[in-house]
């Protein structure tokens, strides 16, 4: 029995977290012929500083996978010792910029697996930032690098709901699993030649259709019929909340950055991070007595913020220097100022 054509390509992978596992998990399992795996180096962690391996390296290891640990990706023997691998193709997921003479190595060139429907969401945060925005639906994109970050041609993509409920940390549990397939059918379909690469830009001005699996047999038409939003890189004043506005904001900034880098605000002058949250509608009367980001709590069962239209009931915190509870358990052992 002839081998499938996409098991003769040569593949180096290229990743580092958790979320990269997953893809690397699938591409293994189903044969494909990873000949290298670019990892970030060991980095010291913890109390002891104890040099510690990335999750995509421990998979590596553990599945006797030649490593590859560049500090530098412009290095001269990191760069011989990659093309002497001859790869025919370089899959990225959750790794930093390649620059040209990495990614332009192979003769297939390099995919890279992103966490939105591109172009929408392009940068570091894509789904922190669609859950802060309060999409209802998000997706993965395959696409081939280029220049400019997160703008190469598309190859597939494949969309999944947001529920109302759900935290960026949901979101990428759901996500890796569905990237990992999505990137497995590009590479099959890159190897037998059934793919077309689409241009981003003809998607933002609806002239162009792409490649869902979905729907394999033809193209199904997905365009972009509003200005791209970007998702940057959350900094530490991204995630101070800010009581003044909506609950419908204050509530889904708090799920956007749940479990990290998580939204805080401050109790009796101590940082106070919040995992999860519910929201709960007030009455115009009160909230017209109330200063927004005053809290509220019987000290037995809830604690609540006041916000512009409602309050935000805390379910899970962390208060500084302090274990992450429940917010029975915290109030049971607080002691009020």
């Amino acid at each position: 029995m002839e081998v499938e054509k996409y098991k003769k390509l040569r593949v180096v992978f290229m990743g580092t977290p958790e979320f990269a596992v997953a893809s690397l998990d699938t591409l293994v399992k189903a044969g494909c012929n990873i000949v290298g795996v670019v990892t970030a180096p060991n980095r010291p962690a913890g109390r002891g500083m104890i040099l510690q391996q990335s999750a995509v390296k421990k998979y590596a290891v553990d599945n006797n996978l030649r490593i590859l640990q560049p500090e530098k990706l412009k290095n001269p023997e990191f760069l011989d010792e990659l093309k002497s691998l001859n790869a025919d193709l370089q899959i990225v997921v959750a790794f930093r910029m390649l620059p040209e003479l990495v990614w332009n190595m192979p003769p297939m060139g390099s995919v890279n697996l992103h966490g939105s429907l591109l172009p929408q969401y392009r940068g570091a945060a894509p789904i922190n930032w669609a859950v802060i925005n309060g999409e209802k639906e998000t997706g993965c994109t395959t696409f081939k690098l280029k220049h400019e970050i997160d703008t190469g041609d598309i190859l597939f993509q494949e969309r999944f709901p947001i529920g109302e409920n759900e935290t960026a940390g949901e979101v990428h549990d759901k996500m890796k699993e569905i990237g990992a397939q999505l990137l497995l059918k590009t590479i099959k379909g890159l190897a037998d030649n059934s793919l077309k690469e689409v241009p981003q830009a003809s998607m933002v001005n609806g002239e162009s259709s792409i490649n869902e699996p979905e729907n394999s047999a033809q193209h199904s038409l997905f365009t972009i019929h509003q200005s791209p939003k970007y998702a940057p890189k959350i900094f530490t004043e991204t995630c101070q909340i800010e009581w003044h506005k909506a609950t419908d904001e204050v509530f889904n900034l708090i799920r956007g950055l749940s479990p990290y880098p998580t939204a805080f605000t401050f109790l009796e002058g101590k940082k106070l991070k919040i995992f999860r949250a519910q929201k709960e509608p007030g009455k115009a009367d009160d909230l017209a007595e109330i200063k927004p980001g005053t809290y509220d709590t019987d000290k037995k069962s809830y604690l609540r913020f006041a916000c512009k239209d409602g309050f935000i009931l805390v379910n899970e915190l962390q208060l500084e220097g302090k274990k992450q509870l429940k917010v029975e358990d915290f109030l049971r052992g607080y002691r009020w100022m």
